[in-house]
């Protein structure tokens, strides 16, 4: 028996047209393929997948296009932070009194009140540049002692008083005389207050912060057997019906003169004459006198200045020494 052959193109059977029509497999197979990445390519392409079979074109990225960009709306939190009311941003071209300034932060003390160096609770609410060291609206902490005044004279030269409501001012808060007149609120820490009024220096060993209290102004707050206690006290300006009062000091002329104030309800800054068509101040002494030391502007017009800078002008005051004469005038109240 003959063994059956493998090549088909004798077969008996074989219609010769048939041959014609044939494709080669290799061809076939290869449009098969680019069909195929052809649906894979439209299948994953953005919106490619549409139910409907609709397919619409969108821009390609880094694509040429026409027309200005429009730029994106960023989210909250990838968003650069705006400077808020509370933070200015200052403006370089705005005038100086358009420009927001920087307030200085308040200071925070987290010590009680009362301990040693620190600051009271209330704090200065402005500095006032004609007081020396003790500033209006600040409240000082030392302690409180207490001493005889006798006929309530003292290193101020006011001259003997029946106001016995007095006190003795520490020699670094004194400042030669400047707290010479002023009208002090003393608190105990029970609550306890008394206001007096400072006539006399207490010098070492008192210390920065300390008064020396007249036994009557103690015993308001404390009872004399304490011998001292801690205080807050502050400045005051107080309501009164007083005016100012000048005085001319022992042995005053024409030629030399020794000047003082008295009654002021602001504690005194400065003492002026006029001379040669001018003011010209006039040094403090320790004893809270004004002196001209070569007569400069004696028995002429004063002009006096508190440490909140009121200036009053007063005239017609003549050398007469150790004489009190009313000026009818007073600082206004703070």
């Amino acid at each position: 028996m003959a063994a059956s052959s493998h090549r088909r193109s004798h077969r008996p059977d074989r219609r010769p047209d048939r041959r014609t029509v044939r494709v080669p497999a290799v061809a076939v197979t290869a449009v098969a393929a680019v069909a195929l990445a052809v649906s894979l390519v439209v299948a994953f392409r953005p919106g490619g997948g549409d139910d409907d079979g609709a397919r619409t074109l969108k821009p390609v990225a880094g694509a040429q296009a026409t027309g200005s960009p429009t730029a994106r709306p960023t989210s909250s939190a990838s968003a650069s932070p705006t400077p808020t009311s509370g933070s200015p941003t200052p403006n370089p071209s705005a005038p100086p009194s358009a420009r927001p300034s920087a307030k200085p932060a308040k200071p925070s003390v987290s010590a009680a009140p009362g301990a040693p160096g620190v600051p009271a609770a209330r704090a200065a609410s402005r500095t006032v540049p004609s007081a020396g060291r003790i500033q209006p609206g600040t409240d000082y902490q030392g302690i409180a002692t207490s001493y005889d005044v006798g006929d309530g004279n003292g290193a101020c030269s006011y001259g003997p008083t029946s106001d016995v409501m007095t006190a003795a001012m520490n020699t670094a808060d004194y400042e030669t005389s400047k707290a010479c007149g002023a009208y002090v609120l003393v608190r105990a820490s029970g609550g306890a207050s008394v206001t007096v009024r400072i006539t006399n220096e207490c010098p070492a060993p008192c210390a920065p912060g300390q008064l020396d209290l007249s036994r009557q102004a103690f015993a308001k707050i404390a009872p004399l057997s304490a011998g001292q206690i801690p205080i807050t006290w502050s400045l005051l300006s107080p309501a009164t019906s007083d005016t100012i009062s000048i005085r001319y000091k022992t042995g005053s002329t024409q030629y030399w003169c020794g000047v003082q104030a008295i009654g002021h309800r602001n504690p005194l800054a400065r003492l002026e004459v006029r001379a040669n068509g001018s003011w010209v101040a006039l040094p403090r002494t320790e004893y809270n006198y004004f002196l001209s030391e070569q007569g400069s502007g004696c028995g002429g017009e004063l002009r006096l200045t508190d440490i909140y800078g009121e200036q009053l002008t007063i005239a017609g005051i003549a050398v007469r020494p150790d004489v009190v004469q009313s000026t009818g005038v007073q600082f206004a109240r703070h």
